[in-house]
């Protein structure tokens, strides 16, 4: 099957996503004078804008991309809160599993911009609140009893760990174990200790990530098909996307070795915010929809190409990732061609 073929076949799809629901905020002013009372500027705010980030980003996406996606994670009773779940519910998304705890504010990255109507917006200063605290037994065992609910009717699931205690210890063993008995295709992506997710089918890391859970420096040290085969043994999984930057990325399928897939944006990128998240919810509904590990893999690197094109946590509809497919692969051909 073509690979353009796979698109429409996304739509559909049920996810399971677990992780770090975030609401990003962007407070945008103009710069009017400097204080009197410190050497500081004076922003006239202009206006605000609250998007998904984090592991909200990854829902956005799998949602805008037609997937049926059910978001489990915990928000505060805040403002943030509120219009985050009313964001995602605008899309489609299932919040049954979004629990608002009282005792925990809505996890926020505050960016100040400044900037006027001829002038590019510079961030200013980033302002974050979140908990640090561990789940409460009570907000843990709510979250695991939505997740053994409705994870028998899920094609996949993928849990995005942005280290802000959201996956807690007995989440992650559970939605892992429970994944392998019920045959539902997990991947997890980890900002901070993969090592921690032994047992979990597939692993998304970047360069950095990957590294850093082999102890390394950089992956110079060892190359990045060697460095994915480690991972892969290490935490008993089936396969691994390595993310790479400007180099593209590289999936390894344990009993199939690794292959390099070549970056399919080499122009215009303006911001990779959030493109690992992109990657991962749309290499999962591809899984879902079919697709060989390869295959999902390329349509994960053609979305991520789309999304830094966008400035922010941005997404991509399921016709910008035909579009962008069809161009790619034409691309492809006419290079293969031209060698021959």
């Amino acid at each position: 099957m073509r690979l353009q073929e796979w698109v429409p076949k996304l739509r559909g799809k049920k996810i399971l996503l677990l992780g770090d629901m975030v609401a990003d905020v962007y407070v945008k002013g103009h710069i009017s004078r400097v204080s009197r009372e410190a050497p500081v500027l004076v922003l006239e705010h202009r206006g605000e804008t609250i998007v998904p980030g984090g592991a909200a980003n990854a829902v956005h996406n799998a949602a805008v991309l037609g997937g049926v996606v059910y978001a489990v994670g915990i928000c505060g009773e805040d403002k943030a809160g509120e219009k985050l779940k009313e964001l995602l519910q605008s899309k489609g998304v299932m919040v049954d599993g979004l629990l608002q705890d009282a005792k925990r504010p809505t996890i926020t990255k505050t960016r100040i911009l400044a900037g006027g109507q001829a002038t590019v917006r510079q961030q200013v200063v980033r302002i974050d609140q979140e908990s640090k605290e561990p789940l409460s037994t009570e907000t843990e065992v709510a979250l695991l009893r939505y997740i053994e609910k409705v994870l028998p009717d899920m094609d996949v699931t993928v849990i995005s760990d942005y280290g802000s205690q959201t996956v807690s210890p007995k989440l992650r063993q559970r939605l892992i174990a429970l994944c392998r008995e019920q045959g539902v295709p997990c991947m997890v992506d980890s900002r901070y200790d993969i090592r921690q997710f032994t047992g979990v089918e597939l692993i998304k890391q970047n360069e950095a990530e990957a590294a850093a859970a082999l102890g390394l420096e950089s992956l110079d040290e060892i190359g990045a098909a060697k460095a994915a085969e480690q991972i892969v043994a290490m935490l008993q999984a089936d396969g691994i996307l390595l993310t790479q930057g400007g180099d593209g990325m590289t999936l390894y399928v344990r009993g199939q070795g690794a292959r390099h897939i070549p970056v399919s944006n080499r122009s215009e990128v303006y911001d990779v915010t959030g493109a690992g998240d992109t990657a991962v919810v749309t290499m999962m509904l591809a899984l879902a929809a079919g697709a060989d590990h390869y295959s999902a893999a390329k349509l994960a690197n053609y979305a991520a190409g789309v999304v830094v094109r966008k400035h922010g946590t941005a997404t991509l509809t399921a016709d910008e990732l035909l579009q962008a497919v069809k161009q790619g692969e034409l691309a492809a051909k006419k290079t293969k061609e031209e060698r021959e």
